[in-house]
């Protein structure tokens, strides 16, 4: 028996090797190794292996998938892929080259063997069933998948064993009927019938799959989810004769791989436990540490210099900030965090932020902006975009332990169809870019492919949550916009933001004209079941002048609404509240008190409002947690609306 040959793309050289090497010692032949898309399809042709192991997730030029369906079309080869990490799409693709097999990485040598052994007996088996009807039909009953064999008309003509079973018809029943009565399938989610593959490669004469998401119903009504193909059989005149149709139950596999998303969620959830923990645990030592300063003041015999007290102050409000700050990285680490979009100028925020950049890179780092003086405005979150950059400086420092340079600038830039292309779902059109640059240490291949991935990080254990890019990425592509990197080890990496430019900035307020627009003499009901909170905005907001009844719930608001004999011109409410929400106690009042305004508030993400129901959230939305001069500033806001 000759032993097959098998040639191996993969993009790490390294890996590469590795395989070659398992190869070999289980006794297979390696025809050569390629290391990108493009080579493997020369290869393939040049070498004709017996099988392919193909890395779907290739570094440059086309990826495995595309260099798989170049391959097939030329030449018939068994391709199995290789996979750690794959998106579904990528994956869906992958499904219509017809491959032999996956491999998961990492990967056992029985996995790997079984693998190639499963794609090389497929392979053969189905050239034979090319050329042989009858040799088909002893063959058939050992395998592990219900087969279904019809003439040229769509008439069963064979049943193996497991296709009696799965569809609940036995061959003697079944021999004769159209195939649609014996294999009736569905679509899962519509529930309509799915056109049968049987027929559809009977008039096309070509092989033909199952679209995912199918049900088989056998006669006694039973449904089970299955993966299935139906191939042509052509005579020796090449005309088409039949069709063998070969499917599979694939409940297990959904149950199986289930299970694995359920594992990989709970680890992840372990994971982002310990880090941010490790920040509120420190957070809150703050906060307790100087609130207890503060609070036994006036029971010792030496008080605080009026300075200590304003600095302790000063350190409970940081704190605070920052745990706000962690909680909107989270947020934004799932792509749910409300963001509060207003047009602005990315050079605004680069200097803003450049003070507490510096601050944090250290004096071994040399630091410098170069914002584009013509930089076109963007429509987006301020403090969202400060994130993105300080992120992405810290990561930048953390790469130049030794020192380096870090530069932040800004560019206008226009993208032709060519550019977008490079970007899924590229759209043409100008952008405002934003880059970060080090000179580091620089990534590798492998590093560069996970990069955004949630909780991935090259830092040792306890040193990062690898939430950092993942934060970025959602904060980045939520806005709208795309990100990209260049990066090559020991020479550096450069980030780059492209976010849509617009028309231009409007005329922006002056800083006095925001400070009496803070005040006012309306009344306001606040609905708020959080004590603490309430009592600190109706504070807030007597002071700037305000008449503020309060509620602790829905219900209760309305019975305060509707023994307010004079007008209410604000209702500020939470969202989410027992009893009555935010959004049903408005609809409530707004019947009672025409010509109230609403201003909503809560801390919960952007999937939350929309559920509750609040359309305008943005414009009328004030996120938890707000400092002071936001919540004024909102309040008066809201109210002057025309």
């Amino acid at each position: 028996m000759t032993t097959p040959a098998i040639l191996v793309v993969e993009d790490e050289r390294i890996i590469a090797r590795g395989i070659e090497k398992q190869l070999k010692m289980m006794g297979y032949a390696v025809a050569g190794l390629a290391s990108n898309g493009e080579e493997a399809v020369r290869k393939a042709i040049a070498l004709r292996p017996d099988l392919i192991l193909m890395d779907i997730n290739l570094g440059v030029s086309i990826d495995g998938v595309e260099a798989t369906a170049r391959i097939r079309k030329q030449m018939d080869v068994p391709v199995v892929y290789l996979t750690a990490n794959s998106d579904d799409a990528t994956l869906r693709r992958a499904m219509l080259t017809d491959p032999f097999g996956y491999v998961l990485k990492p990967y056992e040598d029985k996995d790997l063997r079984t693998a190639i052994e499963i794609g090389l007996y497929r392979h053969k088996t189905e050239w034979r069933l090319r050329e042989n009807e009858q040799w088909l039909a002893a063959t058939l009953s050992s395998i592990g998948d219900g087969v279904i064999a019809t003439d040229e008309h769509g008439r069963v003509q064979l049943m193996n064993t497991l296709a009696e079973q799965m569809t609940g018809w036995r061959q003697a029943d079944a021999l004769g009927k159209d195939v649609q009565e014996v294999f009736q399938i569905i679509e899962e989610a519509s529930r309509q019938p799915v056109p049968n593959p049987v027929l559809s490669a009977l008039a096309k004469g070509e092989r033909t799959k199952l679209a995912p998401g199918t049900l088989l119903i056998d006669k006694a009504g039973v449904e089970r989810p299955i993966d299935d193909c139906a191939s042509p059989i052509r005579a020796m005149n090449g005309k088409v004769s039949g069709v063998v149709l070969v499917f599979r139950d694939i409940t297990e596999h959904r149950r199986l791989e289930d299970h694995l998303r359920q594992s990989q969620k709970m680890e992840a959830v372990g994971q982002l436990a310990g880090g941010i923990a490790h920040d509120f645990n420190n957070i809150m030592t703050v906060i307790t540490g100087y609130s207890d300063l503060l609070l036994s003041d006036g029971i010792v015999s030496t008080p605080l210099p009026a300075a200590s007290r304003m600095d302790a102050l000063q350190n409970i409000y940081d704190a605070g900030q920052r745990a706000a700050a962690l909680t909107q990285q989270i947020m934004a680490f799932s792509r749910k965090q409300m963001l509060l979009p207003c047009v602005m100028n990315l050079n605004t925020t680069i200097r803003d932020i450049g003070v507490m950049v510096k601050r944090l890179i250290g004096s071994n780092i040399e630091f410098t902006t170069n914002p584009a003086p013509d930089l076109g405005p963007v429509e987006a979150d301020p403090t969202q975009m400060g994130q993105v950059i300080l992120n992405l400086a810290m990561n930048a420092r953390d790469a130049m332990r030794d020192g380096g340079r870090l530069v932040i600038a800004s560019a206008n830039t226009e993208w032709d169809s060519e550019t977008a292309g490079r970007h899924p779902l590229g759209k043409t059109g100008r952008y405002a870019m934003l880059s970060v640059s080090d000179t580091g240490c620089g990534m590798s291949e492998y590093v560069l492919a996970h990069i955004f991935e949630p909780f991935f990080t090259t830092k040792g254990l306890g040193q990062g949550t690898g939430l950092g890019l993942a934060t970025v990425f959602g904060i980045v592509k939520q806005s709208g916009g795309y990100i990209e990197l260049t990066s090559k080890v020991g020479e550096g990496t450069t980030f780059r933001v492209y976010l849509p430019r617009i028309a231009e900035l409007p005329p922006q307020p002056t800083t006095r004209e925001i400070r009496l627009a803070a005040k006012g003499r309306e009344t306001i009901l606040i609905a708020e079941d959080e004590e603490a909170i309430r009592r600190m905005t109706t504070m807030v907001l007597q002071r700037s002048g305000y008449t503020v009844l309060e509620a602790t719930n829905g219900l209760e608001a309305v019975t305060v609404a509707e023994g307010h004999t004079k007008p209410i011109h604000l209702l500020l409410t939470d969202l989410v509240m027992p009893k009555l929400c935010g959004r049903e106690l408005a609809e409530r009042l707004l019947h009672v008190k025409r010509g109230m305004r609403v201003l909503y508030m809560s801390g919960y993400t952007e999937d939350v409002m929309v559920q509750q129901g609040v359309e305008s959230a943005t414009a009328n939305f004030l996120h938890k947690p707000f400092s002071l001069a936001a919540l004024t500033n909102k309040v008066r806001e809201v109210l002057d609306q025309p």
